[in-house]
């Protein structure tokens, strides 16, 4: 079952760059994410009511759901103002980002091998922003290819952060999108407070039950289970994602995009613990 869960989880995740830009169609980053949070919230809660209880423990969700929140507004806005293609291949730098961050936090030294790694994969997020003009540096929308590439710096703190947490999953994601919930709901003066329309609810509840929601859960089981295959299955990911991208938004793809993630995920792969 677990290369079911594993293949499940693939599949789920390589829709919701699709998701996302459909989605902004109908609503703002911030209203997206208020919706995608509470449907995550309820998903978590059906889970986890049984053995509900409070905890001076899940007082730390009160950091973590706000990096949640901070992650997903950044990319959010980083879909709302790029080409689908172009947000989810800067957001798939996130694993460069975490070898880059464990040199800091956790002391960790870099060979040789790891450093021309993180060398291809931003050269090859530098190829994607571009379109290619690399030495020019003409970047399409500089606003929102800092945005991908600071979703993926911030996604990798929250993968530090979370993977230190020991309690049970559905417990500890209840709690992070509770507060993530709480402070998106501060936000949403700012968004307006007329109501989306209903074609932009239903995309937000697919993105909260299938980027934040049921995939982590077969993720979840997969890397249990299999750790080795659902690691170098996550690799067809962001192709996938292209394909979606293509037949269901439209979006011609650019060569210069499989480029550079070909890039990425080779330099992934070179900075890869042995």
């Amino acid at each position: 079952m677990s290369k079911k869960h594993a293949v499940g989880a693939v599949l789920l995740w390589s829709t919701v760059a699709s998701a996302f830009k459909l989605s902004l169609r109908y609503m703002s980053p911030l209203q997206l994410l208020f919706w995608a949070f509470l449907t995550s919230l309820v998903l978590y809660g059906a889970l986890y009511f049984r053995s509900f209880r409070p905890s001076r423990e899940n007082l730390r969700s009160a950091y973590l759901g706000l990096v949640l929140l901070l992650y997903y507004t950044v990319l959010f806005s980083a879909y709302d103002l790029l080409p689908a293609q172009e947000a989810q291949a800067l957001n798939y730098t996130w694993p460069l980002a975490l070898v880059l961050l464990s040199v800091p936090l956790l002391k960790r030294k870099l060979a040789l091998k790891t450093l021309f790694g993180l060398f291809l994969g931003f050269l090859g997020a530098l190829i994607v922003a571009t379109r290619g003009n690399v030495l020019s540096l003409g970047f399409s929308n500089p606003i929102g290819d800092a945005l991908g590439l600071g979703s993926a710096l911030i996604w990798a703190a929250y993968w530090l952060l979370n993977v230190r947490d020991g309690r049970r999953l559905e417990e500890k994601m209840f709690w992070n999108f509770a507060f993530a919930l709480f402070y998106a709901s501060l936000l949403m003066p700012f968004a307006g407070f007329s109501p989306p329309p209903l074609k932009g609810i239903a995309g937000a509840v697919y993105v909260g039950l299938f980027e934040m929601g049921v995939t982590y859960l077969l993720w979840y089981c997969a890397v249990e289970s299999d750790v080795a295959f659902a690691s170098n299955l996550a690799y067809l990911v962001p192709f996938l994602s292209l394909l979606f991208i293509s037949l269901i938004l439209g979006e011609r793809i650019e060569p210069t995009t499989v480029l550079g993630l070909i890039l990425i995920v080779v330099g992934i792969l070179l900075g890869r613990d042995e």
